[in-house]
């Protein structure tokens, strides 16, 4: 199993930065692709990212592509989401995500593992 916590959320105005950190337990890490998404109040949770075992690969959501940079550290059972420009619309929880088997996918119901999440709030 893996356990995740996210951290690095906090409010911030409209064209700040964030960098959201997930740090996962146990020595399996880098078998896991990792994603982010995200839940705004009173909407389904969307994918926002994801990267490969390596970090080699990468997959972005349109909304947030050009804005965005996953990265991961395998050294250090991380992964980490880099939010440029942000926009009042990027208000959300932020939940990181592990998926063994196989890379590429956007689905929520596709990931065995998730995070508590950390709340992003973006002001005008």
């Amino acid at each position: 199993q893996v356990q995740l916590v996210e951290s690095g959320g906090g409010l911030v105005q409209a064209g700040g930065s964030l960098r959201l950190s997930c740090a996962a337990s146990g020595r399996t890490f880098s078998t896991y692709v990792m994603g982010w998404f995200r839940q705004a109040p009173g909407k389904e949770r969307e994918f926002v990212a994801t990267i490969g075992w390596s970090g080699a690969s990468t997959d972005y959501a349109d909304s947030v592509k050009g804005r965005v940079t996953i990265s991961r550290d395998n050294a250090k059972n991380t992964v980490y989401l880099q939010m440029n420009s942000l926009k009042p619309e990027d208000t959300a929880v932020y939940y990181c995500a592990a998926l063994r088997k196989y890379w590429g996918s956007r689905r929520t119901s596709d990931y065995d593992y998730w995070g508590q999440g950390t709340q992003v709030t973006v002001s005008s």
